[in-house]
Formats: structure tokens, sequence, C-alpha cells
């Protein structure tokens, strides 16, 4: 026998002609089901805009829902600048 193949289940060869199939195949099934992608794609932008609320304003400040943070950084006031202490 001859053992220059590889020991992998998928060698180079069948790989590519996957490749090219399944390429193929999504390039037949796009095509044909075009219209009925494009039909939903009004759909996904709605769908979009309350997921975007909720993930978006995640990190805002100052909602009375986010009880029990403590946000330094918008409850600090002005910024003083340090004095120097004189050495004697």
């Amino acid at each position: 026998m001859n053992d220059n193949h590889s020991s992998s289940a998928w060698s180079t060869y069948s790989r590519t002609v996957f490749i090219a199939f399944a390429m193929i195949a999504l390039g037949l099934i796009a095509n044909e089901h075009r219209v009925h992608v494009l039909g939903i794609l009004p759909w996904l932008l709605i769908l979009a805009c309350p997921l975007m609320h909720l993930f978006m304003h995640h990190g805002h400040g100052g909602h009375s829902g986010h009880s029990g943070h403590d946000h330094a950084s918008h409850q600090a006031g002005p910024v003083q600048p340090k004095k120097e202490a004189d050495d004697v």
C-alpha cells in the first residue's frame, strides 16, 4: 500500500471539492430565494431598533433602575488642584 496519504480525515482534494460544492449550492439557493430574503430585510431593520436600544443603553449611569452602582465620575464635583506643602 502507498503511505504517502495524510492521516487526516479530510485530504486537501476532498476539502477543495467540498468547498466548491458548498459554494455552488449556496449560490443557487441564494439566487432562488433572493426575493424572500429581500422581503425580510425591512422587518430586520425594524427588529434591530429595540435590540439596539436594549444593548446600547447598557452603560449609562443615572437611571433609577441601576441602584447599587456607584459611579464616582458622575457624582464627583469639580476637580480641585492639590496644594503643595511648603518644606521648612
